[in-house]
């Protein structure tokens, strides 16, 4: 495949206009959904009940499942821990329902079922881990630009974090748009999506800073074309690594990781995406020159006033 040739020559700047016009649609859309519909908040967010059960034999989830449904649970999520005998559930909070008559429902429901442990979680709890996280991503998207700033060019900090919140906004908007649930699991996935992406995009801006002083005949479109081919293999063949393990956890991981693994799933191929194509050609578009990136020269005796 032409991906994985050392010296790949695609023009991937001359695509930015189709490229950009197709990003800020999505991100648009994105946005968009998130103010319509949110976000289905998961039981970490939102409060409600967690159990652990025990049976004395190996139970099947789905009949678990099953019966829940049947009785109003539709939004509880089951899960094995330890072993086949035990037995975790998860119930978001009901309106006018008090914790103690759910609990003795839920056994009622599930004949043979044994309560090992009963934790509720407030709302305000809930409300706390959601306003925390969100907090999370803003201050790291915003040391992230003071990093870059200081390392490269301002202009290339702001490109970074529009590379960085591109990302998580389109996620987010999949996630809002299928009504999927979105836990701390999720949440955590989220910044290490944030971090995979900046890796891919410190590592092009690095490479054109290292061209710009090798080439000096070279536009910084070329440069910018020129960086983005010479990392292209290192950045498919680390996303494919990547995507291989997380595409694994989604399938064989269970219920419990299906909302972290999708959204690496999601992350790798939209940071991936625009670590070629978002953050490059925003900063050429932004005016990013050969002066930018490179050191200015030391003023000699005779340059002082």
């Amino acid at each position: 495949m032409e991906f994985f040739k050392k010296n790949t020559k695609i023009d991937f700047l001359n695509s930015r206009i189709i490229t950009g016009t197709i990003s800020i649609a999505v991100l648009i859309f994105s946005t968009i959904t998130l103010v319509m519909n949110g976000l289905n908040w998961g039981l970490d967010f939102t409060g409600g009940t967690q159990l652990e059960i025990a049976y004395q034999q190996p139970v099947d989830l789905r009949d678990i499942r099953d019966a829940l449904n049947k009785n109003g649970y539709e939004q509880a999520l089951v899960q094995n821990y330890g072993t086949s005998k035990d037995v975790l559930i998860n119930v978001p909070s009901m309106d006018g329902a008090n914790q103690g008559t759910q609990i003795k429902n839920i056994v009622r429901i599930l004949p043979g079922a044994t309560v090992q442990r009963v934790e509720f979680i407030g709302p305000q709890v809930g409300q706390e881990l959601m306003s925390k996280g969100m907090l999370a991503i803003i201050i790291s998207v915003i040391f992230t630009m003071v990093y870059i700033a200081m390392r490269f060019e301002y202009r290339l900090a702001v490109c970074s974090a529009v590379a960085l919140a591109h990302d998580p906004i389109l996620i987010l908007g999949i996630f809002s748009f299928y009504q999927l649930e979105f836990d701390l699991k999720a949440l955590a996935a989220l910044l290490a999506v944030i971090g995979y992406s900046l890796n891919d995009t410190i590592v092009v801006f690095d490479r054109v800073r290292e061209n710009f002083k090798k080439y000096r005949k070279k536009t910084p479109s070329d440069i910018m074309n020129l960086s983005i081919n010479q990392t292209l293999s290192r950045t498919i063949i680390t996303s494919m690594l990547t995507l291989t393990v997380v595409v694994a956890l989604y399938v064989y991981g269970g219920e419990t990781l299906k909302g972290f693994s999708l959204t690496m799933i999601l992350g790798v191929v939209f940071g991936t995406y625009s670590s070629i194509y978002v953050a490059g050609t925003l900063a050429i578009t932004l005016g990013l020159s050969r002066a930018d990136m490179l050191p200015r020269p030391k003023a000699t005796y005779d340059d002082r006033p």
